[in-house]
């Protein structure tokens, strides 16, 4: 028997076998690969930016294809209204979709469109509260952003002990209607990019959706895998087959020897 699979014609089915199966465990771990990639968030295309009043309606909801979306807003910075935004980090998203927390603030200044309505506008970040960038620039102001939905007001944990008088812990849209008493405040919150005057940016991520899983491609790896159990299969046929024959023909040798 070990005279047989060590031959050299099985010695080549062998060695066929494995860069066979090889090849087809691979291609079903790449077609795995492709499915599980459809299924993560996909960027979509930048469009150009938009006014910001066709997408943040007062007393509306944001539709998702909204979220990250480049707009423009004009208008004049209500100065006594501005807020910061305690414990943020100097970007927006969180790893697994969290709040985005860290040792700074973010400067949040409402923008008086000509309308009356305000636009909350996160101008930039700052690492100390009485940083001297947090100054609202005077005069009518032209800014580009992306535009993000509000944030719930559990999102994040309050302190203990409270926050101070002109600071939040987020970018609420309900709760600054009630901070904002009697104004028309617009949904969601624009993120300046680039950042006003000496602040430091808040990085924002473009549109994305959400992926579709491309459940053909689970098949195919299905069906490479299957073809590698089929190829192992064929082996094993091929092997027995040449086993058996190398033994049928030598117990029949010493009788061909006797009949001669």
């Amino acid at each position: 028997m070990l005279k047989t699979l060590f031959s050299l014609r099985v010695m080549g089915l062998h060695l066929l076998t494995i860069v066979v199966v090889t090849a087809f465990i691979l291609l079903g771990r790449w077609q795995l690969g492709v499915f599980q990639d459809s299924g993560k968030p996909q960027a979509t295309t930048d469009p150009a930016p938009v006014s910001v009043t066709t997408l943040a309606e007062v007393g509306g909801h944001m539709l998702n294809a909204a979220v990250g979306r480049r707009v423009t807003v004009e208008g004049v910075y209500d100065a006594g209204r501005q807020l910061l935004v305690a414990d943020r980090q100097p970007h927006v998203d969180a790893p697994g979709g969290n709040v985005s927390r860290g040792e700074g603030y973010w400067v949040l200044t409402p923008l008086r469109l000509d309308d009356g309505t305000l636009m909350p506008v996160v101008r930039g970040w700052v690492a100390q509260a009485g940083d001297p960038g947090v100054a609202v620039p005077s005069g009518r102001a032209s800014v580009q952003g992306r535009l993000r939905p509000p944030q719930g007001t559990d999102s994040v944990q309050r302190r203990p002990e409270g926050l101070p008088a002109g600071q939040v812990q987020t970018v609420s849209t309900g709760e600054l209607i009630n901070l904002w008493s009697g104004q028309k405040v617009r949904n969601g919150f624009v993120v300046a990019q680039p950042a006003a005057g000496a602040l430091k940016p808040v990085e924002v991520s473009p549109p994305v959706v959400g992926g579709t899983l491309t459940w053909r491609n689970l098949a195919y790896a299905a069906n490479w895998w299957i073809f590698a159990g089929f190829a192992v299969f064929m082996w094993f046929h091929f092997v027995r087959d040449a086993v058996r024959t190398d033994r049928d023909r030598s117990a029949r040798s010493p009788e061909m020897v006797l009949e001669g």
